[in-house]
């Protein structure tokens, strides 16, 4: 089970836009939420978490708020023709404590990290760990983190994602 704690507060604002990014050499999809000036001066420091199958995950933190998601190695990615996001969804923002204060922080994941996509690979979700009950917080327009009952992190929703460039 992956065991990164977090807090959920109330949003700030309204959910900030996300700006995606593909990188066509390496498959590298970047989406990244546009700070608010609150945070926009706060130290950005990672969070990265690997699969055991290799795969790669690393969030953008800054001032302990995940500011981006950077999928560096895909695990393999499952295609499901019913996928969509919760119907039930709160807005807030996700405080991760152990990266609150500015240091890097890796995290290897010894659990499965698999990913799920709908038909046209425009809903993304990443599970982390095993499947289990969660609740679903958006913290940005295109961006969703499923955080489990005892407040970690079991997944992550990217929405609205731009196809991958020919």
């Amino acid at each position: 089970m992956v065991n990164i704690p977090v807090r959920v507060e109330p949003p700030d604002s309204s959910p900030a836009d996300v700006e995606y990014r593909w990188d066509s050499d390496t498959d590298i999809l970047s989406a990244s939420v546009r700070p608010d000036r609150v945070v926009e001066r706060a130290r950005v420091t990672a969070l990265e978490l690997e699969g055991a199958d290799g795969s790669w995950l690393i969030l953008d933190v800054r001032g302990g708020r995940i500011s981006g998601v950077e999928v560096a190695v895909w695990p393999e990615l499952r295609t499901r023709a019913d996928l969509a996001p919760p119907a039930v969804v709160e807005n807030g923002t996700v405080i991760i404590g152990a990266v609150e204060s500015g240091r890097r922080l890796a995290v290897e994941v010894e659990t499965m990290l698999a990913a799920e996509a709908d038909r046209t690979e425009r809903t993304i979700h990443f599970l982390l760990g095993g499947l289990r009950e969660t609740r679903t917080v958006r913290i940005a327009r295109a961006i969703l983190v499923d955080i489990d009952r005892r407040d970690r992190i079991a997944g992550l929703w990217l929405l609205d994602v731009p196809p991958y460039p020919d």
